[in-house]
C-alpha cells in the first residue's frame, strides 16, 4: 500500500569537470545507492554529466558527443533499478547549445528540459555559451538515434501499480530566482512536485536566501519542491559550490544535505502528493488560476510525457512524523507560538469586551487546564484594556468529584491573580434537582454527571446576567472534537476563548504565560495545575481522595486524539493512511491495535458529536484547524461515519 506518497532522493555527486566518463560513472554508483535507500525519482544537479564549469570546453563537440552517449548508459541503469533518474548536460542541435535537464525513464528519454533563464552577470557566464529555452519553438529534438520531446512546457507523468498518476516538472537553477519562475506556471498546469537541478555558487548569507526560497515557492505552488545543487568537487577557479540540496514541501523544508562535503550526498524525501492534490481542491483561488494556466491564458498548454517507476514501500518510510502536530519541537518556535496564540486571544476578547461593554467577565474554574488557560486570557484581557483585574468573577464549584488536589489549585489560582473570587458548592442544588426530576443519586450515570455540569453553567449565566457581564467559555478543540462536553453545560457561553486550542498545546501555552508572564508565586500555582490529571470531577474520587475520574483513559489520549484530528481535518487524510502515520510517529508509544482502538473512537464520536458543534458560541480561531460552523467546519449532524469505520475495520 503507498498511502499516496512518493519517494524521492536529491544527489549531489562528486564529479571531474570536464570528464564525462568519470562522471557518468559516479552517477550509475549514486543511482544505484539511491534505488537501494528506496527512492522512485533521483534528481542530479545542473550540467552534472559534465560538469557546471567546463566554461569554454563548453564548446567541444567531443565533451558535447560524449555526454549525450552516456545518457544510454545511465537510462539502462535507471531502468534497471525502477527509478526515474533527472541529470543535466549540454545538449546541441543545428548549431545551437542548451543547458538541459533530461529525463530518463523505462530506459530512454523520456524528455528535455532547457533553462529558461540564463544568469550573464559577476560570476556567471552562461550566455557566452548557451541558449535560452524561454522562446523555443521546436517541440521535439534528435538524440541518440530518437526524437526526443523538447522544451520548458514539458510535465511528467509519473506512473506506479497502485497509485494515482503524479506530475512534475523541471526548472534549472537560475530559473527559480525569477520574479515569475516556471515553476509557478507548471503547479498551476497540474504538477504536484518540482525539481530544480542546480549550479548555484556559494557565498555569506546565500544559503539562507536559498532555504527561504525553496520553501516559498514551495507554499506559493501548493507543491513538493526536491532541489539538488552541484559540490565542491567543481572547479573552485573563482568560486566555491557546497552541494546544498534540499526537500520542501507546502512551504516547510523537509531536509536538506551536508555542505561543502567531499564525498557524494544523499538527500531522501517521502513527498505527499495526495495531500497536497486535496488542498489544492480546498483553495479554490489556486483553482480558479490554474484553470486559467490550463486555458492557455499565461501562455500555451503544457505537453504531458508518462514516466514509469517501481512501487513506492513503506518499508523505506524514515520521513519525521510529528507526534505533536500542533506544537513546535523546537522550544524557541513553540515559544513564539505560544506568544502569537495568547496574544490572538487576548485580542479577540478584547474587542468583545469592548463591544458588549461587558461589566465583568464570568468565568467557572475548576483548577484544570482550560478553565486556567480561560483565566489567564481574560486577566491579561483586562490589563490591556487598563480595567482592573476585580471585574474578572472567578467561581470555582466543588461538586460531587471535586478533588482536594483541584479546589486548592482554583482557590491558589484565584488569590494569585487578583480576581473577584466566590465559591459556590453545587451538591445541595443538584441534590434537589435529583429529586425534582426523581433521580437517584446512587445511580452514576449521565444524568448524575449532566446535572452538575448544567448546574454550573446556570450559575455563571445568572451571575453574568447580575453583574452586567460576559460568561467566558473554557472548552478547547480538542473536547469540540470528541464531543466531550456536555451539551447546553460547559459547550455553552459567551465568547469562547479557547475553542481552536488544542488539549496538547493547552499545558504548552500554561507553562509559557508560567515562564514569561507571572511572577514566581503563580508560576508554582500554574506548575501544580499543570501536573494534574485531566478529569471533569463529575464522579466521586476514589477511596485516596484522588481523582478517579480520567479523561484519557475513557476516551483515550489526548497526544493520539488530536494527531487524528489533525490528519483527518487539515489533510483529509484516509483512515488507512492516517493509521499508518500514526504507527510511525508513536512508534514505541503505542502498539497498532491500541492506535487503532482510539482511532476508532475518534471517527465515531467525531461523526456522533457533530450537532454539538453546529451550535457553539463564537470564539477566535488561532490555527491551521477550527472546527467553526461559521468558518472552517461544515457538516451534516447526521452524517455516517460508516466509510471510514469500514476502511479502518
Amino acid at each position: 500500500m503507498d498511502y499516496g506518497f512518493l519517494r524521492a532522493c536529491a544527489v549531489s555527486p562528486t564529479l571531474r569537470p570536464g570528464d564525462v566518463g568519470f562522471n557518468t560513472d559516479q552517477i550509475v554508483i549514486a543511482l544505484t545507492k539511491a534505488a537501494e535507500g528506496g527512492a522512485s525519482l533521483v534528481l542530479f544537479p545542473e550540467l552534472c554529466v559534465t560538469g557546471y564549469t567546463c566554461a569554454d570546453l563548453f564548446h567541444q563537440d567531443l565533451m558535447i558527443d560524449e555526454a549525450a552517449t552516456s545518457l544510454n548508459r545511465i537510462a539502462s541503469s535507471a531502468q534497471r533499478m525502477g527509478v526515474i533518474a533527472v541529470v543535466g548536460l549540454p545538449v546541441s542541435h543545428d548549431g545551437v547549445l542548451w543547458n538541459c535537464a533530461a529525463v530518463l525513464s523505462d530506459g530512454g528519454i523520456a524528455g528535455l528540459v532547457p533553462k529558461s533563464y540564463l544568469p550573464n552577470y559577476k560570476e556567471y557566464y552562461e550566455g557566452r555559451w548557451f541558449s535560452s529555452g524561454a522562446q523555443v519553438t521546436m517541440s521535439s529534438l534528435p538524440l541518440n538515434g530518437a526524437q526526443i520531446p523538447f522544451g520548458s512546457d514539458l510535465l511528467f507523468e509519473v506512473r506506479r501499480e497502485g497509485s494515482k498518476p503524479v506530475l512534475f516538472g523541471i526548472e534549472v537553477c537560475e530559473d527559480l530566482w525569477m520574479p515569475l519562475p516556471p515553476s509557478s506556471l507548471l503547479a498551476l498546469r497540474g504538477a504536484l512536485l518540482l525539481l530544480n537541478p542546480s549550479a548555484s555558487t556559494e557565498i555569506v548569507g546565500k544559503a539562507d536566501y536559498r532555504r527561504d526560497l525553496v520553501a516559498t515557492q514551495s507554499g506559493r505552488c501548493v507543491a513538493s519542491y526536491l532541489y539538488a545543487a552541484a559540490g565542491p568537487t567543481e572547479s573552485t577557479t573563482d568560486v566555491v559550490f557546497s552541494g546544498h540540496c534540499l526537500a520542501a514541501e507546502y512551504g516547510v523544508v523537509l531536509g536538506e544535505s551536508e555542505r561543502f562535503s567531499r564525498k557524494t550526498e544523499y538527500l531522501f524525501a517521502d513527498f505527499d502528493p495526495s495531500r497536497l492534490d486535496g488542498e489544492r481542491r480546498r483553495l479554490t483561488t489556486f483553482s480558479d488560476q490554474a484553470a486559467l494556466a490550463r486555458s492557455g491564458t499565461f501562455g500555451g498548454a503544457s505537453r504531458i510525457v508518462p514516466v514509469l517507476c517501481r512501487e513506492w514501500q513503506s518499508k523505506n518510510f524514515k520521513s519525521t512524523v510529528d507526534r505533536l502536530p500542533f506544537v513546535p519541537r523546537n522550544a524557541h518556535k513553540r515559544d513564539e507560538r505560544c506568544r502569537e496564540i495568547f496574544s490572538i486571544q487576548v485580542a479577540a476578547l478584547a474587542k468583545r469586551v469592548e463591544h458588549t461593554a461587558s461589566k465583568t467577565l464570568v468565568i467557572g474554574i475548576s483548577g484544570g487546564l482550560d478553565s486556567t488557560l480561560a483565566l489567564l486570557v481574560a486577566v491579561r484581557t483586562l490589563d490591556l484594556l487598563n480595567r482592573p483585574r476585580k471585574d474578572v468573577l472567578a467561581i470555582t464549584m466543588p461538586g460531587f468529584g471535586t478533588t482536594g488536589t483541584t479546589l486548592t489549585n482554583a482557590r491558589g489560582l484565584m488569590d494569585r491573580l487578583g480576581v473577584t473570587s466566590r465559591e459556590i458548592d453545587i451538591k445541595p442544588a443538584c441534590l434537589t434537582h435529583f429529586a425534582d426530576i426523581g433521580h437517584d443519586p446512587t445511580i452514576l450515570n449521565t444524568t448524575y454527571e449532566n446535572v452538575q455540569a448544567r448546574e454550573r453553567t446556570q450559575i455563571l449565566m445568572d451571575l453574568a446576567n447580575a453583574s452586567g457581564g460576559m460568561v467566558v467559555g473554557t472548552g478547547d478543540l480538542s473536547e469540540a472534537a470528541l464531543g466531550w462536553s456536555t451539551y447546553n453545560g460547559d459547550h455553552m457561553s459567551m465568547y469562547a476563548v479557547n475553542c481552536s486550542v488544542p488539549k496538547t498545546l493547552v499545558k504548552h501555552l500554561v507553562s509559557w504565560v508560567a515562564e514569561h508572564e507571572t511572577d514566581k508565586e503563580t508560576a508554582t500555582v500554574l506548575a501544580a495545575v499543570i501536573g494534574t490529571p485531566i478529569s471533569p470531577e463529575l464522579l466521586p474520587p476514589d477511596e485516596k481522595g484522588e481523582i478517579a475520574q480520567k479523561t484519557e483513559d475513557l476516551v483515550g489520549p489526548y497526544e493520539l486524539h488530536d494527531f487524528f484530528l489533525y490528519h483527518h481535518v487539515r489533510w483529509g487524510s484516509a483512515p488507512k493512511k492516517i493509521l499508518f502515520l500514526a504507527q510511525h510517529a508513536f512508534s514505541g508509544a503505542y502498539d497498532e491495535a491500541t492506535i487503532r482502538k482510539w482511532l476508532l473512537v475518534f471517527y465515531k464520536r467525531f461523526f456522533s458529536q457533530q450537532f454539538k458543534r453546529s451550535c457553539v458560541p463564537d470564539g477566535p480561531k488561532v490555527g491551521s484547524i477550527s472546527l467553526s460552523p461559521r468558518g472552517d467546519w461544515r457538516m451534516p449532524s447526521d452524517a455516517s461515519a460508516a466509510l471510514w469505520l469500514t476502511e479502518l475495520k
